[in-house]
């Protein structure tokens, strides 16, 4: 399960979508969602949209893995979808808040790796959530407002990065994912693989 992180407008979204383009082995978990859809988002794809109310008894079921209140909306990880993909063998990716994560690891500490994107700078951050186009004046300020809120769980990650030149940031993501993959723990058949050596 990988987890990518940041304040809103530092490039998150973007770099998970590079991530999905590059490797086919992972599979976005989709979150649900209270907020109203914006436009260009469909509805199962983006997010799965739905009501507070069925939110709640989704909570109330334990259907969910994690779940936050942010910005006044619900968001949460359906378990079931996210169960099925990783009993395929393959990897998930999460865009979840710190909120979400620590519940996450929680849950599933050693299959859990967890990275922080940082903007280069607080400017560059709130140019980047005004050139959007997708928020009012008002919500770029209440998002910038939330930033330092969200930037003091860095330390809370296994991984940061930097977000001040967005190939190089998607390269050192990818690095992290290759790595990963390679710990001693995650390759599965190793031990038989080294028993025929030895033999």
């Amino acid at each position: 399960m990988l987890v990518l992180s940041s304040p809103s407008g530092a490039g998150k979204t973007t770099l998970a979508r590079r991530l999905l383009d590059r490797d086919k082995t992972i599979e976005m978990s989709v979150s649900v969602t209270t907020r109203s859809r914006r436009p260009g988002e469909v509805d199962g794809v983006d997010y799965k949209f739905t009501t507070l109310a069925d939110f709640k008894a989704r909570v109330e079921r334990g259907e969910f893995l994690e779940h936050a209140t942010v910005f006044g909306n619900a968001y949460g990880t359906p378990r079931g979808p996210v169960e099925a993909v990783l009993g395929t063998g393959r990897d998930v990716l999460f865009d979840i808040d710190w909120q979400g994560t620590q519940q996450l690891k929680e849950k599933a500490r050693e299959d859990v790796v967890s990275i922080f994107i940082l903007p280069p700078s607080r400017e560059a951050l709130e140019l980047r959530l005004h050139s959007r186009g997708q928020d009012s004046a008002e919500t770029v300020a209440r998002r910038m407002a939330q930033a330092n809120s969200e930037i003091s769980h860095w330390a809370e990650y296994d991984y940061v990065v930097v977000n001040d030149d967005l190939n190089q940031a998607e390269k050192r993501i990818g690095t992290i994912v290759d790595a990963e993959r390679y710990r001693r723990t995650r390759q599965t058949g190793l031990s038989g693989f080294v028993r025929t050596l030895l033999a």
